[in-house]
């Protein structure tokens, strides 16, 4: 975890620890054999359910978790609940992974403090990027299934709440912008071309932000947008 509790991970060469929580064995070897393909990646333990995928990540301090929702017992969503909750594991992402990426857990998952999501049909390629992506702190939100969600989920009550909205009474005008460019989906880079700043000054912004929302991750900065009617469906 960065200096600055943003929970970002400091790359410091060491691989990003990773743990396998899924109910079939057969899967998790697959997972296992791909992931240690990589020399910048490690899994340091596997769970078939829930309560033992929050176990094995905090005896091993995991940097990320990958997480299947439904696993009997304690499902992935409380585990993701109860990982996000612990001040002990702040450095620790949860990467849900899931067969249908619209999914109502999946919304569920993102509030409780989940980084992001990712189908299972996903190509080798992409999981290891989305490890990677998550372990440093970046929100991984498939374009296609977040707009699914966002619209199916977040708008579909009555529009945003004026108490929630209020909640970003206490961003500048500038930290606003820069949430809203979150919520789009774009990264520091394409952020910082956009406002015509640097990718630094972008991710001061949205660390800031982060700080005084108290979000772990992007991924939670994305829903508060939605949320709060800084950003709206379509």
């Amino acid at each position: 975890m960065n200096g600055d509790g943003t929970g970002e991970r400091d790359s410091g060469g060491y691989p990003v620890r990773v743990v396998l929580a899924d109910d079939q064995a057969l899967l998790r070897s697959a997972f296992r054999v791909l992931v240690e393909s990589e020399p910048d990646m490690v899994v340091v333990g596997e769970a078939s359910d829930g309560a033992e995928a929050v176990a094995v990540a905090r005896r091993e301090r995991a940097d990320v978790v990958l997480m299947d929702i439904r696993m009997p017992g304690t499902d992935g969503l409380a585990a993701t609940r109860e990982i996000t909750a612990d001040p002990d594991l702040s450095g620790t992402h949860v990467l849900i992974l899931t067969t249908f990426e619209a999914d109502e857990y999946v919304i569920e998952a993102l509030r409780a403090g989940a980084a992001g999501f990712l189908g299972k049909g996903a190509e080798p390629g992409a999981l290891l990027d989305a490890i990677r992506t998550v372990a440093a702190g970046e929100a991984l939100l498939s374009p296609a299934a977040t707009k699914s969600l966002i619209t199916r989920f977040l708008g579909a009550g009555a529009g945003p709440d004026p108490l929630a909205a209020a909640r970003l009474d206490v961003l500048t005008s500038r930290e606003r912008e820069v949430l809203g460019e979150v919520a789009a989906g774009l990264s520091n880079e394409e952020i910082a071309d956009r406002l015509g700043v640097s990718p630094l000054t972008v991710k001061t912004h949205v660390n800031r932000a982060m700080a005084k929302l108290h979000a772990r991750d992007r991924a939670q900065l994305v829903v508060i947008a939605y949320e709060t009617g800084l950003v709206r469906p379509g």
